[in-house]
């Protein structure tokens, strides 16, 4: 019998009850006798039927108590970044005790399609790769929280990425007492190109719009290196399609290895920064004697190493929080959170 397809209404005839008695038992406990209730749930469990259908149920209300999680990226990918993990357990940390439960999805899908009729609304970490779904988002009616960028009339958390990224910069160069002439830069980018290759950045290649957290973080950079009136070259800006160590380090070994060689690393991630601190421990470059890194993002891996990473320290899980809450109170607010120079000794 545990393997017959049961529904409400045929459990109930084979109960002997009515269809009522059967939904009350699973959903109004307080309309049956405790007796009553664990006889019939105890007869539905050896049966194998666990209670009526909830899409369905679903289906009628209008509400499904699933949130959308669309991240920028592959799933695969996201989990494995801590910054998208610490993100991901803020968001979880206010939708959970709400009974709201959290899908996870790709960014790299063609549509929202084949979820968003059983979902009550989006979260949106980052602008996710396929582009096409940043157009599906702007024109749901469900509601819409975005994260690292905005969409018109969408809530939306946000750090400063411009002046964060200015401000860690002007901190990379505080310690040199020489002129402008001696301070030789290197930028070792995440995502500014729309492409899986690592590779050099030039002007030609950015986009017009300054639409992305990456370009956002690079327009930082370069306002403080011309605020000191050091002149990068052209050649000095890379591409790092996403932020591993595998990808990073091939970039820093290809910056490192230039002439002259870079005497300032910015770098678009802690990730990126502690790959490229590893690879200048390889080639026997002292950090921060001969070569001063800094971070973004503000990870405890960063913090640990030796030397501690100098970064921008911005609570990704506060993000997560944050998010969820306009969510859940329907709010449509446009919210910057404030980030910090975290010092270590990297620079």
């Amino acid at each position: 019998m545990a393997d017959k397809k049961w529904t409400l209404k045929s459990i109930a005839a084979h109960l002997g009850v009515s269809n009522a008695t059967v939904s009350n038992a699973f959903n109004r406990p307080d309309q049956l006798s405790k007796a009553k209730r664990e006889e019939i749930l105890a007869a539905c469990h050896e049966l194998g039927y666990f209670g009526p259908n909830k899409a369905a149920r679903s289906l009628r209300k209008g509400t499904f108590n699933i949130v959308a999680l669309v991240l920028p990226d592959s799933v695969e990918y996201m989990v494995s970044d801590p910054v998208a993990s610490s993100f991901m357990r803020g968001v979880a940390k206010v939708l959970e005790p709400q009974g709201i439960n959290l899908l996870l999805f790709s960014g790299n899908a063609e549509s929202v399609n084949d979820i968003v009729d059983f979902v009550d609304g989006f979260i949106c970490y980052g602008r996710p790769r396929n582009t096409k779904l940043i157009t599906h988002l702007e024109a749901l009616s469900k509601h819409v929280v975005t994260v690292d960028f905005e969409l018109d009339n969408k809530a939306s958390v946000n750090i400063n990425n411009h002046e964060a990224a200015y401000t860690v910069a002007k901190q990379a160069f505080t310690g040199f007492e020489t002129t402008s002439d001696d301070i030789e830069v290197a930028i070792l980018g995440l995502r500014l190109l729309d492409t899986e290759l690592i590779c050099r950045v030039y002007d030609h290649h950015l986009p017009e719009l300054n639409t992305s957290i990456a370009h956002q973080r690079l327009a930082g950079f370069r306002e403080a290196i011309n605020e000191l009136g050091v002149v990068i070259a052209d050649d000095k800006t890379w591409n790092i399609p996403e932020s591993s160590e595998r990808y990073a380090r091939i970039a820093a070994k290809e910056a490192l290895n230039t002439s002259p060689r870079p005497n300032v690393l910015l770098c678009m991630s802690d990730l990126i920064a502690l790959a490229a601190a590893r690879e200048a421990q390889a080639q026997g470059i002292n950090i921060p004697e001969e070569l001063k890194i800094v971070g973004f993002d503000g990870i405890d891996e960063a913090a640990l190493f030796q030397p501690a990473i100098t970064t921008i320290h911005q609570n990704s899980e506060n993000k997560g929080q944050k998010a969820a809450e306009l969510f859940i109170n329907k709010e449509k607010q446009q919210v910057m959170l404030p980030f910090n120079l975290k010092l270590g000794q990297s620079v």
